[in-house]
């Protein structure tokens, strides 16, 4: 009896994924669970078990192939040899392709109010939208309006000649570092980026979690880090300034009564943005259970598309790797990301004095569009107060 591996579901919106390696060779013996194959998707790596025991008889899917939504993998034998190969199949007469079904519109999407204005001026009707869930917006009416045919896709470029190829290494770009790169080539393209620059004493911060690092631990079981003093600092200052939890959807800004966190997290397959759901309402504990819990995800690769999905607001910390200074990238749509850096002794001036202080650069990107100069300052300096004093954090000051 042979049993059939397909891929698993892949999570919402993801579609298709690449194999990224195989476990085992056909003709292997395999255990119930016993790992197979590992997947590759846009956001996560999934890795397929065996549904059976048996011997893997026929491996469908090679290395770096693409594969759909419950596509078929592998065959698995639970007789415990592995089955003969299938005579080759006669070839079939070419069949004629069916013509593609013409796309309709959908009459249940709210158009962008600019484009609905636009169409009625100009007593356009079905105009092919290109905004979610085939959402027509301003520009698709232009587009209309002028006649222009939208710009074809760039071909990839093809790969350079070189004189020293024997010295080199070529290895294809996995699904998640090319989603990556994708993503922050788009956010450079349509915000407009700006990043303001603060540094913060971190002082006050360290004497306090050093005072209750231990009573914290032995209270709520985690770790008191700095990860939960800068959420709660930019959770603040997000009160005040509302704009940077916002985001531009449109030509409508969308503002966010509530904020969940991204975390910017570095993997050995690339860099991932768990998020935290309502971290305003969330305690000093639950901020740093729930950091723990999804770095954890993030290191085995579990992480799912809704566990990356949502988020209003960014932090990265650069500091972990040594960076003194950086100028991070949105994560689009969002309009605003905070970037941490390394804490170094430097000599302050204070109260006339030349003191040994533990400093930290803060940089806050921003998308210039939604938040004006004012309001980014503004909100790294309510952060750098917060920090510097931590009592304001209780106070609501």
């Amino acid at each position: 009896m042979s049993t059939e591996v397909r891929v698993p579901t892949l999570g919402e919106s993801v579609t298709e994924a690449t194999l990224a390696t195989w476990f085992k060779k056909a003709g292997d013996t395999v255990a119930v669970d016993e790992m197979l194959c590992e997947l590759e998707t846009d956001k996560v790596t999934v890795e397929v078990p065996s549904p059976v025991a048996g011997v893997l008889s026929e491996i469908v899917a090679a290395e770096g192939e693409t594969v759909g939504a419950n596509a078929l993998l592998a065959q698995i034998s639970e007789g415990g040899e592995a089955a003969a190969p299938a005579p080759a199949a006669k070839a079939e007469a070419p069949k004629a392709e069916a013509a593609p079904a013409p796309v309709t519109a959908r009459t249940d999407v709210e158009n962008a109010p600019s484009a609905n204005k636009l169409m009625a001026e100009n007593n356009l009707k079905d105009v092919a939208g290109t905004g979610k869930d085939g959402r027509v917006m301003k520009e698709d009416v232009l587009k209309a309006l002028s006649g222009a045919a939208p710009a074809p896709a760039a071909a990839p470029a093809a790969p350079r000649a070189t004189t020293n190829a024997a010295r080199e290494e070529r290895v294809k770009m996995t699904r998640l570092r090319q989603t990556i790169a994708k993503r922050l080539k788009d956010s450079q393209n349509t915000a407009a980026m700006l990043t303001t620059y603060n540094e913060v004493d971190m002082t006050a911060v360290m004497d306090l979690r050093n005072e209750y690092k231990d009573l914290f631990f032995k209270k709520h079981g985690v770790k008191l880090g700095f990860m939960s003093f800068f959420t709660k600092a930019c959770i603040h200052a997000l009160n005040e300034v509302p704009e940077v939890n916002a985001e531009i959807d449109g030509t409508d800004v969308v503002y966010k009564n509530y904020v969940n966190m991204g975390i910017a997290a570095g993997t050995p397959t690339g860099l991932v943005v768990p998020v935290l759901n309502d971290a305003d309402q969330m305690s000093f504990a639950g901020i740093e259970k729930a950091i723990a819990e999804m770095g954890a995800k993030a290191r085995d690769g579990k992480l799912s598309m809704a566990d990356m999905s949502g988020g209003t607001f960014t932090i990265s910390n650069g500091g972990v790797y040594g960076s003194l200074m950086s100028s991070p990238i949105l994560n689009p749509p969002q309009s605003g990301i905070l970037g941490m850096h390394k804490i170094q002794d430097r000599p302050m001036a204070i109260n006339g004095q030349v003191v040994i202080r533990p400093m930290m650069y803060l940089a806050l990107s921003y998308d210039h569009r939604i938040v004006d100069g004012k309001g980014a300052v503004t909100f790294l300096v309510r952060v750098k107060e917060a920090l510097e004093d931590p009592r304001r954090l209780l106070m609501d000051l």
